[in-house]
């Protein structure tokens, strides 16, 4: 069971974009296929592919928070101790989890009132609070991941080990 865990815990969001960018490509084409080919198209996929895109940047966004990934200016870092860098990386997740967790509260409001009066979308015919709960998700994953940074940064910083600075794209 634990090993299941780590396994999710791992590739969770991995996982979930590769399916929504499987969905967004696969439907996009076969809508431009479609409009090309027989000069027809459909509502259902234009909202597929905008919905799935959605998906795709809110999954991104806790993503990049779990691999240190998001932009940042990090000139200063190369020059200061592990402990300050600690502490910067500290406060930063700090930071961004009390942003997260206050968007997190007001996004409340505007999920509730979709699941309330049950509105749905023009092509899907599908309750746009599914759709409306990628803000949530997404947020609720970059808490999550936020936590598990911090604590990962607080155990780094007391038991002298080199801060984890992400996975870098370009050396």
């Amino acid at each position: 069971m634990n090993h299941a865990l780590k396994k999710i815990d791992a590739n969770l969001e991995r996982w979930a974009l590769l399916v929504f960018y499987v969905l967004l490509v696969v439907t996009m084409a076969t809508e431009v296929i479609r409009r090309e080919v027989f000069a027809y198209s459909s509502i259902w996929g234009e909202e597929i592919v905008r919905y799935s895109f959605i998906y795709l940047v809110w999954i991104g966004a806790a993503s990049a928070v779990k691999e240190r990934a998001h932009i940042r200016i990090d000139v200063l870092l190369h020059y200061v101790p592990n402990v300050v860098k600690a502490l910067i990386y500290i406060l930063g997740d700090l930071v961004m989890f009390v942003v997260a967790a206050v968007a997190l509260f007001w996004v409340y409001e505007t999920v509730a009132v979709a699941w309330k009066f049950g509105a749905v979308s023009h092509g899907l015919r599908v309750q746009m609070v599914w759709f409306l709960m990628a803000v949530p998700i997404g947020f609720s994953l970059m808490i999550f991941r936020l936590i598990q940074s911090f604590l990962r940064d607080v155990r780094d910083l007391f038991t002298g080990r080199a801060v984890f600075e992400g996975n870098k794209m370009f050396d």
